[in-house]
Formats: C-alpha cells, sequence, structure tokens
C-alpha cells in the first residue's frame, strides 16, 4: 500500500515537474545583450530642425536574442566585435565607440553558439546595427527588400570596409520582406516595415506571455527627447517617410498598449533583466 503511494506521488511529481519544463519551453523569451556604447558627440545630427544644438549624449547599443518554442531569432548585431580589443575605444567622426563585451561571448554565457541560431535580423544596415552579420551568415537572413539593395548596391560595395561585415549574406538562405512578417507564424514575433531613418528600416513587436506587447524602435528614435519630440535625423534617408513611420508607431504603441525599448536609450537597456535573466 505505501508502495503504490509513493509510485503514484513520484508519478504526480514527475507529471508536475514535467509540466513545468514544458511550460518554460514554451516561453517566447526576450535577452537583452550588451553590443556596445556609444558617445554622440555632436547631437545636432539627430534633430533636423536644430533641437539638440551643442549637445552630447551617452547611449546604449543593444542586441537582442529572441527565443521561441520554433527557434531563435537574433536581432542586430552591434558595433564591431574587434573593438572589444582597443582598450578604451576609437573615435570614428562624430563617435566615440567602445564594445565592453562580444556578442558572442554573452550567447555563450546562455549556451548558444552562432551556429545555433535559425534567423538573424536588423533594424538597419548602419555600422552600429550590423557590424558582426557575417557571423551569422548560416543562419536564415530575415531582410527589407529596400535594405537589402542598399547593401548591396554598388555605393556600398565600394565602401570596403562596412561591406566586409556582411558580405557573407548575399549568397545565404533569406527571407526577404516589404509589408510585416510574421516570423513564426503565430503573431508572437513581427518584423514591421517603419521606414525612412534608411530605405528598409524596421521595428521588432514582440508578445510575451507575461510582458505583454514590447516593440523594440531599432532606429526610429535615438534618445527619450527624440520621440517626444519627434525630431528627425539629419542623414536620414527620407524625413517624410520617418515622420509617417512615427505616427503609425504610435498608434500601434496605444493600440497594444506597448512597452517601447528605445535601442539606444540607457535608461532603457539599464531597466531590461540582463542576462541570464530574461522578459516573458
Amino acid at each position: 500500500m505505501k508502495k503504490s503511494v509513493l509510485v503514484g506521488a513520484t508519478c504526480l511529481l514527475s507529471a508536475m515537474t514535467s509540466g513545468i519544463v514544458s511550460a518554460e519551453e514554451d516561453k517566447v523569451k526576450l535577452y537583452t545583450l550588451d553590443c556596445g556604447r556609444i558617445e554622440m558627440l555632436d547631437l545636432d545630427l539627430f534633430a533636423d530642425n536644430g533641437a539638440f544644438k551643442g549637445r552630447k549624449n551617452s547611449a546604449a547599443d543593444a542586441c537582442y536574442l529572441i527565443r521561441h518554442p520554433k527557434g531563435d531569432l537574433l536581432w542586430d548585431t552591434g558595433l564591431p566585435e574587434a573593438l572589444h580589443e582597443q582598450k578604451g575605444g576609437v573615435t570614428n567622426g562624430p563617435f566615440h565607440l567602445e564594445r565592453p563585451k562580444t556578442l558572442k561571448g554573452q550567447l555563450a554565457d546562455i549556451g548558444v553558439k552562432p551556429e545555433d541560431i535559425e534567423y538573424v535580423s536588423v533594424s538597419h544596415s548602419h555600422f552600429d546595427h550590423a557590424a558582426n552579420l557575417n557571423d551569422y551568415a548560416a543562419s536564415t537572413w530575415i531582410v527589407h527588400e529596400k535594405e537589402y539593395e542598399l547593401m548591396f548596391s554598388d555605393a556600398s560595395r565600394a565602401n570596403a570596409q562596412s561591406f566586409a561585415a556582411y558580405d557573407k549574406l548575399e549568397n545565404s538562405q533569406k527571407v526577404m520582406f516589404d509589408t510585416p512578417h510574421d516570423v513564426f507564424g503565430d503573431g508572437t514575433v513581427e518584423i514591421i516595415p517603419m521606414v525612412g531613418h534608411t530605405p528598409g528600416h524596421s521595428v521588432l513587436k514582440l508578445e510575451l506571455a507575461n510582458t505583454g506587447t514590447v516593440l523594440l524602435t531599432g532606429d526610429l528614435y535615438h534618445l527619450q527627447e527624440s520621440r517626444e519630440l519627434k525630431t528627425v535625423p539629419r542623414f536620414n534617408t527620407n524625413a517624410d517617410d520617418t515622420r509617417m513611420s512615427i505616427e503609425a508607431f504610435e498608434k500601434l504603441a496605444q493600440k497594444t498598449n506597448a512597452r517601447v525599448v528605445i535601442q539606444h536609450v540607457v535608461k532603457d537597456f539599464e531597466a531590461m533583466p540582463q542576462i541570464p535573466a530574461y522578459l516573458d
């Protein structure tokens, strides 16, 4: 009798534990990765109306790993990994750049190798978001059609240093889009075009079980003030497209009651769980 009770209890505990493990595996998890630090030495570049003239800003450079039951998506790859070896960082034009940690090292901390990642996508092709794309050439690349055209244009090919960061992806397996793309087919991870900063600039929308909707902004905004003032950087591809994207983004954020994460805002970066912790 006692043996039967013990066996029954063991089976029940096993079933409960299995259920917990299954529930954990079924979660969509958002890991925040430190992909560099940027000192913006001339903030006037980030507002075509002069709103930030004479100012500087300290910015984060965040990347994200989204773990879904059907696979992993790496969103943005950050500043060049080689900066990690440059003590004190480097100054490049209006930016001072540092890379305290490597992306590969942080992924290793949570047991992930580059070749394990099924999908890679970047909000856009600027050097602080796409510098290490070649490291993930084995992944399926999800890319906006217009951003692909920009990245493999004659002008981009002529910039040998920048082009060498992603040239292997030209012949990689890829998914191209120009309308919202549902990565896993269940509405939990969606890449949404918000063009203007570059021709194919996009944001990432996540539906998390506990947190709800999360929106990762790419470079639609660079500062919290950018969002409040609806500023447009002087170097954007198309100012009018940017303003339309801002309007569409804010409607989406309001409709979904989203947590908005501005990827370059240090406060937003520090408010996210740090690995190995994650948002779910």
